[in-house]
This record gives structure tokens, sequence and C-alpha cells, in this order.
């Protein structure tokens, strides 16, 4: 894991009392300009607060995490034995290379 270098940390950390004071609008725009902050409470990290660009980054993360490793599960148990080649479950299914040549497909 990286090293954080502590000023980044002390720069990223914003008291509750900013929110009472209404600076809730200035937080949020600083969140956006350098990062994610760090809202301490009675001297501890209450929450953090993010952009929604990073938080959707993070959750296609995790959930590309939690495939990958069901993924490997998934071909661990795998029994090679049972397994088809692609040209006999296409001779099986009537499919042509030339048929799947055919077919646009879009992959996100």
């Amino acid at each position: 894991m990286a090293q954080v270098p502590i000023m980044n940390i002390m720069n990223s950390m914003v008291p509750i009392s900013r929110f009472n004071k209404g600076e809730a609008s200035k937080i949020f725009d600083e969140v956006e300009t350098s990062g994610a902050k760090i809202v301490v409470k009675n001297n501890q990290p209450a929450c953090v607060l993010i952009s929604p660009a990073q938080y959707e980054s993070l959750m296609e993360m995790l959930s590309d995490s939690i495939l990958y490793t069901e993924a490997e599960k998934r071909m661990a148990a795998n029994d090679d034995s049972k397994n088809l080649s692609r040209e006999s479950v296409m001779k099986e299914l009537g499919i042509t290379q030339e048929e799947l040549d055919d077919v646009d497909v879009e992959i996100e």
C-alpha cells in the first residue's frame, strides 16, 4: 500500500463544526477540487466525503473485484473433463463462423 504524506491527511480533515457554521457548500466545492475529505467529530473520523464520480468508480471496482473472486472460485471448481470445445458447441447448435462474423456485439 502506498504511503500517504501526513500533510495530505491533515489537509483532508474537516471538523464537523464547519458544517454547523454553514460552510457545507464550500466543503463540497473542496471535495470536487481537491478530493476526499474526512469529517471529524469529537476528534474521531465520522465520515468520508467523496465526489459522486469517485463513489461510482469505487463501487465499480468493488463489483469487479467481487465478480473476479467468484470467477476464480468457479474456475478452481471446474471439471475440465466436462468442458465442450467451441467447435462442438457450434456444431450442436447449428451455428457457423460466418453467422457469427455477421453479428455486431458491443461490450462495455
